[in-house]
């Protein structure tokens, strides 16, 4: 059973908190204003990617749903609100019957995305959508940014599992949406035991130094494991003598011994002497996992070495040094009056400095070339042409307050393999570079 198909809920009874004071400043001056209810549209982009990447990975779809469904204000959040004078008495009133009642779009969770493209709109009275912008963003530019660097990570790694090993290097929160993230991003397991009960994501773990300390010799601690889970298990061999460590651990475990994790030093050259030796002990099955601050770059560099599995840690959770996606969510058209029937108009940001944005509803779909392969991410309000109305990258996530659109974690990771393989080769490329897609923009109608 995949726990994602029950939607459950987050780690907390709501997520009406997770939001910034003026969101809620600018509802009761709306509420006041009688613009309240006035029906707009909201999108997250972002208006470029992490210095030298080459794409982001859209990530946390699920988990948005998830916090939109518990966005409720409950008496003790409300009697916060109330005790530190931070809103009126009519918009307390107003909050204590706040659900989400609007339409979400968005590029469903695994799916690549590029500058400008519209990752998530969200539709209904400004009211309603102004008050998720800051629980939106605080997900997708998290896991964005995990999923991305895991990806990029993977895609170094080739046909070689990667181990989710970051829980002790981050919140202990972000640590479980780190290994979720990190799971759509090809990462294969975790050791973190939330994220495998939350989300049903495979668990590894054997042990640590700190087991190898407790005895008083190294071949005592590899019996004693070897006792417990058998020999198929990972024996830690760079407490002391590397050398030494994998002839007793293959001398207590016989070569049926699963494998061996190296943790320091010059991985390359050690991996390389330690599968010399497993080989002329006879240990020719037995694989080798290193670990010790990995990152794609290093990943890479050990492309050549005899080395079956990686464990991350540090760098995957922190987004290998982008540890946010830079996603922002901005009002891009509202109707023209409080009429239901109203028609939608653009509105954008025109300032210096970079921050300016495109208004209107917008669609996106990606353009193929003759060979099936992406070559530009298409940007458009009003009509889609027909030439790329099959290519639409958005999908409807929530109808009416209603989600529509929740999945296994697996076809997120799916879907992520699948939009790589559509994606120019130069896409993987560790070296930096631009967007591997340019993004275009067919303007037109906002529509209504």
């Amino acid at each position: 059973m995949d726990v994602a198909d029950l939607g459950l809920p987050v780690d907390v009874p709501s997520t009406a908190l997770f939001t910034d004071q003026y969101e809620l400043t600018m509802l009761q001056a709306a509420l006041k204003g009688g613009t309240a209810e006035r029906r707009s549209v909201f999108e997250v982009f972002t208006r470029r990617l992490p210095d030298g990447r080459r794409y982001g990975v859209v990530a946390g779809t699920g988990r948005v749903l998830d916090a939109v469904e518990n966005f409720r204000f409950d008496a003790g959040v409300l009697g916060f609100l109330r005790e530190r004078n931070i809103v009126d008495e009519p918009t307390l009133e107003w909050l204590a019957g706040y659900r989400f009642g609007g339409d979400v779009w968005g590029y469903p969770e695994g799916e690549v995305y590029f500058p400008g493209s519209p990752i998530m709109r969200v539709e209904g009275s400004f009211a309603e959508c102004v008050l998720l912008e800051t629980v939106i963003l605080s997900i997708l530019n998290h896991d964005s940014a995990i999923a991305a660097a895991a990806s990029r990570m993977s895609s170094a790694a080739g046909d070689r599992p990667l181990i989710e090993m970051g829980a002790r290097r981050t919140h202990e929160l972000a640590a479980v949406a780190a290994s979720r993230a990190a799971y759509v991003g090809g990462f294969a397991s975790t050791s973190d035991l939330a994220a495998g009960f939350r989300y049903n994501i495979p668990t590894v773990g054997t042990s640590a130094h700190a087991f190898t300390l407790l005895h008083d010799h190294e071949r005592d601690a590899f019996r004693a494991q070897v006792d417990s889970l058998g020999r198929g298990t990972t024996l830690l061999v760079d407490t002391y003598d590397v050398t030494e460590a994998v002839r007793l651990a293959v001398e207590v475990a016989g070569p049926e011994l699963g494998a061996v994790r190296i943790d320091s030093g010059d991985l390359l050259l050690v991996a390389h002497r330690v599968r010399q030796q497993l080989d002329e002990l006879g240990a020719t099955a037995t694989k080798i996992i290193v670990t010790s601050d990995l990152d794609e770059y290093a990943i890479a560099s050990l492309a050549a070495a005899p080395v079956d599995a990686y464990g991350v840690g540090t760098q995957l959770v922190t987004g290998s040094g982008h540890p946010t996606a830079s996603m922002v969510y901005k009002l891009v058209a509202r109707a023209e009056s409080d009429d239901p029937k109203a028609p939608l108009v653009p509105v954008a940001k025109k300032s210096s400095g970079g921050k300016t944005s495109v208004g209107g509803r917008k669609w996106a779909a990606r353009r193929l070339d003759a060979d099936g392969v992406a070559e530009a991410e298409v940007v458009g309000t009003g009509a889609v042409p027909a030439e790329l109305a099959e290519r639409q990258l958005l999908v409807e996530l929530i109808k009416g307050g209603d989600v529509v659109a929740r999945e296994p974690l697996d076809a997120a990771r799916d879907r992520h393999v699948a939009a790589l393989a559509n994606l120019p080769l130069s896409a993987t490329q560790l070296s930096r570079g631009e967007a591997v897609l340019p993004t275009e923009y067919a303007q037109g109608r906002s529509g209504s």
